[in-house]
């Protein structure tokens, strides 16, 4: 009899192709439907929370729910619940206040320490309520180091996002320097999920206006977002100018090519849209990762 597994096709046809079907076997104990032991005390402490949803036309986008310590609760091991909306001129606004299925991703930039939560979704006055139907924590391998630098100037203060088909110069540059971003996915079924991507600056390559290519390099074996790309090619991007509190959120297509010894993921941009102004806290120059090759390798 075969040994039901917590992993969806698309993720064992990647964990396959990569020669990681056994130590992503090995891993799979820690994908769970309920909180991990000590969940409440770290959502706590955490004032970002990244969430990922899937559009009725079935675009994905990605963003960035903030707050003081403590928006971010666990009242029990199978839900969490968010003080917090996004705001109104965020493209993934409408799928957090209503009923749904989002993944949220609560990750520490101070200790490096990161927490992916997906299930359904259900508005509550204040935010959000989340039960889980998946948790896991994840490798801290490629995550620089931050921690807040003081108030965005500029938030609140009315800019306009600036929506694009394709990258505009100002995109391109914090995309060219961006040494963090976040992505989302979806299986088939419409699970969303999403996870961090970090490495130096120049990381994730600006092939043109509207294709980019990033390096996947290796964490915790399982290739959740991979096997998710496999299945479902919609996804999103979201990165964050950490010295301004500007974001750029990309929803679009992505393919993930399987080289000789690496992978890599390609993501053709659908829309751009950034925002100036969209977060109140500015944040530190990051602390270096050892784990991360340099910009341009695999």
């Amino acid at each position: 009899m075969l040994k039901p597994t917590v992993f969806h096709w698309g993720e064992l046809e990647a964990q396959a192709r990569a020669g990681l079907t056994d130590k992503a076997a090995a891993v799979s104990r820690l994908v769970q439907p309920h909180l991990p032991e000590g969940a409440g005390d770290f959502l706590a402490h955490q004032n970002l929370l990244v969430v990922g949803a899937q559009d009725d036309d079935g675009r994905l986008w990605a963003s960035l729910f903030t707050g003081p310590r403590g928006f971010v609760t666990a009242p029990d091991d199978e839900t969490v619940r968010v003080a917090a909306r996004l705001a109104a001129d965020d493209p993934a606004e409408p799928m957090t206040r209503r009923d749904g299925r989002l993944g949220l991703l609560a990750i520490d930039l101070a200790t490096r320490i990161r927490l992916r939560m997906n299930g359904t979704s259900a508005p509550t006055p204040d935010g959000l309520r989340l039960t889980i139907e998946q948790s896991f924590p994840n490798c801290p391998k490629h995550i620089r180091k931050r921690t807040v630098a003081g108030p965005a100037t500029g938030h609140g203060g009315g800019a306009e996002p600036v929506r694009a088909a394709v990258l505009t110069t100002t995109m391109t540059d914090l995309v060219r320097r961006a040494d963090t971003f976040f992505v989302a996915t979806a299986s088939d079924t419409g699970d969303p999920d999403v996870s961090h991507r970090g490495g130096n600056p120049g990381f994730a390559e600006v092939l043109s206006p509207a294709r980019l290519r990033w390096p996947d390099y290796r964490g915790n074996n399982m290739l959740m977002t991979l096997g998710n790309m496999i299945e479902n090619p919609h996804a999103a991007l979201l990165v964050v100018d950490w010295a301004t509190g500007a974001t750029l959120q990309l929803t679009g297509r992505a393919e993930v090519l399987w080289p000789a010894g690496s992978r890599a993921v390609e993501f053709t941009v659908d829309e751009a849209v950034y925002r100036p102004s969209a977060l109140p806290a500015t944040w530190s120059e990051p602390a270096l990762s050892r784990f991360n090759p340099p910009a341009g390798t695999r």
